[in-house]
């Protein structure tokens, strides 16, 4: 069964940041409901979501490298005299 509130996974934090991003939208022009669904798209792309527990975890920490991309060493440039 889902949670009753859809943003309870949120930091009151990213709730502000959410309404603040959403409000600027409107100053904009841009309709009340899609204000609000870019708002919280841009702090979900920001945050990686809900960083309550349980939330959504998408993001890898920020240690991990990405799969594949191993460091290699770079070639010297050769000089010519």
């Amino acid at each position: 069964m889902a949670s009753k509130d859809p943003k309870a996974k949120y930091t009151p934090k990213q709730k502000r940041k959410a309404a603040h991003i959403a409000e600027g939208y409107e100053a904009q022009g841009v309709p009340e409901a899609e204000a609000e669904a870019r708002a919280w798209a841009t702090v979900n792309k920001q945050d990686g979501g809900g960083k309550q527990p349980g939330g959504s975890g998408r993001k890898a920490p920020a240690k991990a490298a990405p799969a594949g991309k191993a460091a290699a060493p770079r070639k010297r440039k050769e000089t010519v005299h």
